[in-house]
């Protein structure tokens, strides 16, 4: 799409409510039950159970982890989960489960395949997943526990379930087998649809990737190699290990959105509020993992959650989840040393008092508005629209039995540019046409050239 001089206003039709769509203000948890055996105290607002804190804040779902037989530590496993979901559920909030199928820590460098599961061929480690995760949330139905979103693998930038040897920083560089890879994904997407077949909740799938900048190539690969049935695109957002900041994330937002039809959400981030500590642990975040605007200090801390969130509302996205935010500093100690590495990225301070970003959820933001872009019928075979919304992504609209629509949640009073043709390569020269986004929503004639 090309922005001439000659800029075509659309026509706003009345506008109509939006419909309701689900926004995620979240928090992994995954610490809180071994923090609070290890004497962790919290308080906000004289009240001191972390899951009530946090629901108090406005937090709507927590997120928790969950290891296939961790023997070196009594958590993450079934029942942990179990009671960290139960916690939750009773403070009001929904629940995003977190399938790592890994004994240990599945991230994007490292994928280790469980030690059960290590001796199976590829057959045998489909049917080990899908049954493991369909057993999993069985059990959890039948608690009245079922999660309301599930994660089919953390940070799945390398293949899944690899042996050590071959999988993490020190593993010779190897592609993907996209052959074997797509079939253990779909093998858990469909245990998750199949375990909530007679279920009320149906949770919905989130597959999750390690920093932006590799979100659009992985969901390519997968798409292709036929990845299918999952609803929500998940990513990790943390500038110390990304070469993104904050416009190019946006800027990814828009187009994985657009591209692939899924919702998306900043599944893991963080931010420190200082760089002391309070053991001996190094800490993982500090000053090298700033951005600029945002100093390391409480505030900075809370507005850099604000911001993130309306950032990621503004490019279409639904949600983020900060990482964390419990693990403060104990007596307990971990593999690598005594306390916890994230202390000074929690959001809690030494002594175990709320700072502000603990209400970031509460914080005032622009909501989205639902806009349906609409294109008539005049005997055209197709339509395709283009804009600064979709991050320059080429999406097919959908046929009516008037024409063709486009459906956007955008920033309501904002100025957005699109462009529409009935074939791919005629939006190169179709004129583009700047709507300013009706404050509730509605629909949006856009002109033929």
């Amino acid at each position: 799409m090309t922005r001439k001089l000659f800029l075509a206003f659309a026509a706003v039709l009345a506008a109509t409510p939006a419909a309701a769509r689900d926004y995620w203000f979240g928090a992994d948890l995954s610490y809180v039950n071994e923090m609070q055996a290890c004497g962790a105290r919290y308080s906000a607002a004289g009240q001191t159970d972390a899951y009530k804190i946090f629901a108090a804040a406005g937090t709507n779902i927590v997120r928790v982890r969950i290891w296939n037989n961790a023997t070196w530590t009594k958590y993450s496993d079934f029942a942990d989960v179990e009671k960290t979901i139960a916690a939750a559920k009773a403070a009001g909030m929904k629940v995003l489960l977190d399938f790592h199928y890994s004994d240990d820590w599945a991230d994007g460098d490292k994928q280790i395949v469980p030690a059960a599961w290590a001796g199976l061929d590829t057959d045998g480690q489909v049917k080990a997943l899908y049954a493991y995760t369909r057993d999993t949330l069985n059990a959890l139905k039948a608690k009245g526990l079922m999660p309301d979103m599930v994660q089919v693998g953390n940070e799945t930038n390398k293949e899944i379930m690899m042996p050590a040897n071959k999988t993490g920083k020190d593993a010779a560089p190897a592609p993907i087998d996209w052959a074997r890879n797509a079939r253990l994904f779909n093998a858990g997407i469909q245990a998750v649809h199949d375990a909530s077949a007679d279920s009320a909740i149906k949770p919905k799938i989130m597959l999750h990737i390690a920093q932006p900048e590799n979100l659009e190539p992985w969901f390519a690969a997968a798409t292709a190699a036929g990845v299918t049935g999952y609803d929500i695109i998940g990513m990790s957002y943390y500038k110390k290990w990304s070469k993104y900041g904050l416009p190019d994330l946006a800027e990814t937002i828009r187009r994985v959105h657009a591209r692939f039809g899924k919702e998306v959400v900043i599944v893991e981030t963080a931010y420190p509020f200082t760089d002391d500590y309070a053991d001996n642990a190094p800490n993982l975040l500090g000053s090298d993992s700033a951005l600029p605007g945002y100093p390391v200090t409480p505030q900075g801390q809370a507005n850099y959650m604000h911001d993130l969130m309306q950032l990621t509302l503004d490019a279409g996205g639904t949600g983020v989840v900060y990482w964390e935010p419990a693990w403060v500093s104990t007596k307990c100690k971990t593999r690598w040393a005594q306390g916890s590495d994230w202390e000074n990225a929690a959001f809690f301070d030494f002594q175990g008092k709320a700072l502000p970003a603990l209400d970031w959820p509460k914080a005032s933001y622009v909501m989205p508005v639902e806009v349906t872009f609409t294109v008539p019928d005049t005997g055209q075979p197709a339509e395709f629209l283009s804009g600064d919304f979709t991050g320059g992504v080429n999406v097919a609209m959908a046929r009516t039995a008037t024409g063709f629509t486009y459906t956007a949640w955008l920033r309501p009073g904002s100025s957005v540019i699109a462009g529409v043709a009935t074939t791919e390569p005629g939006l190169d020269s179709a004129a583009a046409q700047t709507v300013t986004v009706p404050s509730h929503g509605g629909a949006v004639v856009l002109k033929q050239d």
